[in-house]
């Protein structure tokens, strides 16, 4: 007789088990686990590479006897760490949204909502500054030769030079508050809209346009039969970027206003009192927030784009 090796029934745990596997590996979740993966294996490395010199000393101080075992341990449990590690990360986010009320100052969802307020009304100011400026340059080339080179020069200059005098010089004639931090967020978050509008407005190949004047359509006529529909895809991918550094802007401006709330105040207190797990959970916060900002952005298009008849 000859040995057969044995094959899992469809049903069985081992079959579902490859058949997830499977799935896995055709898809993209796997590549992605497997970089976090590898992303929080390196980061523990350097937990306990640049906590081990504090950790070190504080062991010769005591003048006790340690191991590799207790160094790695101990690094990973620091107080106020060089590089916090991700568990501690973890656990000061878990700390400060679920184990807090969230309208507790030290409630991250607290700072978070703070921070949120002045991204959105700046990027709703900016996507619609943006958007006007594209139309302008589009339609009139005085506009496309003065206007598109000092919005490229506008950033060139460091947002964090720019910040502290829009701040200064708006408390100057009585605004404070929300509205300075969202003009920072402004700021930075029209220019990819300008760009990415720019190009879409001028996508419709010149057939289009002709075909346009054959049917005697006026420029109004034009521009919401041809041209919006063709840039609706640039403004949707301009809005990704711009969302995401509107959020950045709203950071910053909170920076140099001295604020007690919101994610850039949060941040400040960390690196006021060497608080680095603070900063962190913080910074992590940030990126949580913008990736859910982003991700709102693509469902909107993808609606639309399923609206308009596009295929997925």
């Amino acid at each position: 007789m000859t040995a057969s090796t044995p094959i899992a029934a469809p049903g069985s745990a081992s079959a579902a088990t490859g058949t997830v596997f499977r799935r896995l590996a055709d898809g993209k979740a796997l590549p992605i686990a497997i970089v976090v993966a590898a992303i929080v294996l390196i980061w523990y490395g350097f937990t306990v590479y640049l906590n081990a010199p504090w950790q070190i000393g504080l062991y010769q101080r005591a003048d006790t006897e340690w191991t590799a075992a207790d160094l790695v341990r101990d690094t990973m449990a620091q107080e106020r760490p060089v590089l916090p590690a991700p568990h501690q990360v973890l656990a000061e986010m878990w700390k400060t949204t679920v184990e807090v009320r969230p309208t507790s100052n030290r409630s991250l969802l607290n700072h978070a909502w703070i921070t949120l307020s002045s991204t959105l009304l700046g990027f709703a100011i900016g996507t619609t500054l943006g958007v006007l400026l594209a139309v302008g340059i589009v339609h009139n080339r005085a506009m496309d030769k003065s206007v598109m080179p000092w919005v490229i020069a506008s950033q060139t200059i460091p947002i964090l030079a720019v910040a502290p005098m829009i701040i200064v010089v708006l408390n100057a004639i009585g605004l404070s508050g929300l509205l300075p931090k969202a003009l920072i967020s402004t700021y930075l978050s029209f220019f990819p809209v300008v760009v990415g509008m720019v190009k879409g407005f001028r996508s419709p190949e010149a057939i289009q346009l002709d075909l346009m004047r054959t049917y005697n359509s006026s420029r109004t006529q034009t521009f919401f039969k041809l041209r919006w529909p063709s840039a609706l895809p640039f403004l949707f991918t301009s809005m990704k970027v711009a969302v995401a550094i509107s959020l950045v802007g709203a950071i910053v401006g909170e920076l140099p206003t001295g604020a007690v709330a919101g994610l850039g105040a949060r941040l400040l207190a960390g690196s006021y009192y060497g608080q680095t797990i603070q900063i962190w959970a913080a910074l992590f916060m940030a990126a949580a927030l913008a990736a859910s900002l982003v991700a709102l952005v693509g469902l909107g298009q993808r609606l639309v784009m399923a609206r308009m008849g596009a295929r997925p």
